[in-house]
């Protein structure tokens, strides 16, 4: 500290004649002097020189990073969800010559833009973020599928909706990960303006590579790796895979509920419709019945249900919404995720995994070419061409061996980021409650208000007779 002190830096950077003084400083503290500027004034011919020892002595004076720092994902859901909010809007489509496109209003809440991308757009933004962050989770993109004239059948316009829906649940991902959100890939496709972005997110992969090339771990990810990797990495997988299991039924069971509740609100308007017809039937009725039944009476009071039974159909409508926007997206989100990282298992074992094994096998051949070259002799420039090339394997081994180590790594962290998001099941089911409780007030309400009036149309005990 005394040292740094006499050594005058700036903005944290030390000058060639700053580097000089403080390692003549250092020369003088290893002779038991006091550190000072004016013991240097005596120094007439040259700077004294300290002694650094051995430069392979230098690796143990390497500062270990705390594990938390590499290779513990030091996040929370709520951190995670804060990072951004994307909504994703289907715009008019534009008409071109022969073909209309559907187009998308992407605005960013970090970012406070809106841009407009076209799905292949998304598509292209989709195939450089898995070529840079390979060996990170993810999403896929929901199908394209050609679109053909005029949307007019419902099924398409189905397909639209549940493809904004995707496109919106695999942005928020991406936006959300805690290391590639700050990307410029991403900052350039919720941000950048111009006529092609599709370029300008090609440009920007090629100017900086695969993570493996930037990432400073990707050299050192095997000293941080914990010894059972291998065997974390298999448990943690079976334990996803169920979850996975699991959360797909849920979100089976909740995507009926909320058909349940459209089917409800299209049943209640149809009753209330059928009730309004009879009340506005004005069929006399024929002289045997007319004298005694009260049917003229109550038929000219069904077709005023017709309205209460509408709005009851119109709260239905709103619980199947609330049910789908609230409960069942938040479930597809949870099972993107889940699915982005089988699928990323998948590259490792099938991808950099099988690489390896495969560079290893071919070594083999190598080595076993050239043990043969040495028993039987051979012409010299051939043997040198086996040797170039068993050295080339050896780099390529190499790399794949680091590569392999990083993947790891990463799949490391990646899994620790699915159990952080683990805890949007108490969002979930906090929505899910929340839908219910709302849905049956509101219908209740105007069950309630229906309730009296029927005493009022019919006379009785508000229209409940005993059973039949």
């Amino acid at each position: 500290m005394k040292i740094a002190e006499h050594v005058e830096s700036t903005d944290g950077f030390l000058s060639k004649l700053s580097l000089y003084k403080a390692l003549a400083l250092i020369a003088l503290a290893q002779q038991g002097k006091q550190p000072s500027p004016k013991l240097l004034e005596n120094c007439i011919q040259e700077l004294p020189k300290p002694q650094l020892g051995e430069p392979r002595d230098l690796g143990t004076l390497r500062m270990q990073p705390a594990q938390d720092d590499v290779l513990t994902v030091s996040q929370t859901l709520d951190k995670l969800l804060a990072r951004d909010a994307v909504q994703v809007e289907l715009i008019p489509e534009k008409k071109g010559l022969f073909l209309k496109h559907v187009e998308y209003q992407v605005t960013s809440q970090r970012y406070k833009i809106s841009v407009y991308r076209r799905y292949s757009d998304f598509d292209v933004f989709h195939e450089v973020l898995l070529q840079r962050f390979a060996y990170r989770v993810v999403p896929a993109l929901p199908p394209k599928r050609m679109l053909k004239g005029v949307l007019t059948s419902v099924s398409e316009r189905e397909f639209i909706e549940g493809r904004r829906r995707a496109l919106g649940r695999f942005i928020n991902l991406v936006a959300r990960h805690p290391f590639f959100s700050e990307d410029e890939l991403i900052k350039t496709f919720l941000t950048f303006s111009g006529s092609d972005v599709q370029t300008k997110l090609r440009d920007s992969y090629k100017k900086t590579g695969d993570e493996f090339m930037t990432n400073r771990m990707a050299t050192l990810a095997k000293e941080y790796l914990p010894a059972d990797i291998q065997a974390q990495f298999s448990t943690s997988r079976e334990l996803i895979r169920n979850i996975h299991n699991s959360f797909h039924k849920l979100r089976d069971r909740a995507e009926k509920i909320a058909e349940r509740s459209k089917e409800n609100a299209t049943d209640l308007l149809m009753f209330g419709r059928e009730l309004s017809t009879l009340g506005s039937d004005t069929s006399s009725l024929p002289s045997l019945a007319s004298s005694q039944s009260t049917w003229g009476t109550l038929r000219q009071s069904l077709k005023s249900l017709s309205v209460e039974f509408a709005v009851l159909s119109d709260k239905s409508a709103q619980q199947g919404r609330r049910e789908e926007d609230d409960v069942v997206e938040k479930l597809n989100l949870f099972l993107d995720l889940l699915q982005s990282y089988r699928d990323l298992c998948e590259r490792h074992e099938k991808g950099v995994l099988h690489e390896h094994q495969r560079a290893l096998h071919k070594y083999g051949m190598m080595k076993r070419q050239m043990m043969s070259a040495t028993v039987q002799p051979k012409e010299q420039a051939s043997v040198e061409q086996l040797e170039s090339r068993i050295v080339q394997q050896e780099n390529a081994i190499q790399t794949m061996e680091l590569r392999n180590y990083f993947s790891l790594f990463c799949l490391h962290q990646e899994t620790q980021l699915i159990f952080t998001y683990l805890p949007i099941t108490s969002h979930i089911l906090g929505a899910f409650v929340n839908s219910q409780v709302q849905g049956h007030r509101e219908m209740g309400e105007v069950w309630n208000e229906l309730q009296p009036k029927l005493g009022c149309l019919f006379g009785g005990n508000n229209g409940l007779k005993p059973p039949i």
